[in-house]
């Protein structure tokens, strides 16, 4: 195969997948919208609408092809294919399906979706939180978030670190970067405006990749740069889960790639500080984390807290 040949098959395998796995369009107005089941309580299973698609930065912007550019790129495909010569063709006759561009696909991840995380008590209540201001620091998230002040031991690390300011956590355990986009832009992004944020989502959102989960969290941070203008962002790297080799960590890897391009050393600052909680491995190091591979015990978020203290507290001051 000569290298202009192998150049061409190359550059259409990566639009491919491309269009194949990472795209989104619009949503069409005429189909009614998409709904999921979240978990509920008390038997109920609220119903999760999937809302409209959020902004998002063009630093991790997944490139889509039009209607027409995707019929356009796939006549050319197929006119090479045919057109080919060389001992190649039965072989790119084989693929020729896999070379085509697909329709793209909505990415959930980056659109203001109530979840069912963000039905109810936890929600109204982070409302009320916001509309009372006196927050200098916010905490967004998930769980991982969460779960710092979940137990006494965990209760002694935030106090640690944070004690000493007026703090307000927003997480919730189970959310992902759509329930979070949608609880800013419904009451929990109004009515303060803090000095600093320190944001880490995405773990949950199992059904997408990489890429998509990096356009979630860039609809984030566009969306807390509209909410609080004067506010620094520490936007952490999702932290590592699971083992190394394990599909959803390599995923979670790759997000982390694509969201790093988001620091712009003014508004926002990205930090991955994942290798802290490993050994030369890849393990997580003992008593740091759950069995789960993904929590943190009270000696994960003592690290955590150590690794951000002295950057927050320079971010506070600006």
């Amino acid at each position: 195969m000569n290298r202009f040949v192998r150049i061409l098959i190359t550059g259409l395998a990566s639009i491919t997948w491309a269009g194949l796995a990472l795209a989104q369009s619009a949503p069409q107005t005429s189909v009614p919208p998409a709904t999921t089941q979240g978990p509920g309580r008390g038997g109920v299973v609220p119903v999760v609408v999937i809302g409209p698609p959020a902004p998002v930065p063009q630093e991790v912007a997944i490139p889509r092809p039009t209607s027409a550019e995707l019929v356009q790129v796939n006549d050319a495909v197929k006119k090479f294919i045919d057109g080919d010569r060389s001992a190649n063709k039965p072989l790119l006759k084989k693929f020729e399906s896999l070379l085509m561009l697909q329709p793209a696909r909505k990415n959930v991840a980056a659109t203001f979706t109530q979840t069912a995380q963000r039905q109810g008590p936890r929600h109204l209540g982070f409302v009320e939180v916001a509309k009372q201001g006196n927050i200098d620091l916010l905490l967004h998230g998930d769980s991982i978030t969460d779960w710092w002040v979940q137990n006494d031991a965990n209760k002694a690390m935030f106090e640690k670190y944070f004690g000493g300011m007026r703090t307000a956590n927003f997480a919730i355990a189970g959310d992902t970067t759509q329930g979070v986009l949608w609880g800013l832009a419904n009451g929990e992004g109004q009515g303060f405006q803090p000095k600093a944020i320190m944001v880490m989502i995405g773990t949950n959102n199992s059904s997408n990749t990489g890429p998509e989960i990096a356009e979630g969290v860039g609809a984030i941070v566009l969306e807390m740069r509209k909410d609080f203008p004067d506010a620094k962002i520490l936007l952490l790297g999702i932290f590592p889960r699971a083992v190394p080799g394990d599909p959803i960590r390599d995923k979670l890897a790759e997000a982390n790639r694509i969201i790093s391009r988001l620091d712009d050393q003014k508004h926002v600052f990205y930090m991955d500080i994942g290798a802290k909680f490993l050994d030369d491995k890849g393990i997580f190091l003992p008593e740091t984390f759950r069995p789960d591979n993904l929590h943190p015990m009270a000696k994960g978020y003592d690290i955590w807290g150590e690794a951000v203290k002295d950057k927050l507290a320079e971010l506070m001051k600006q």
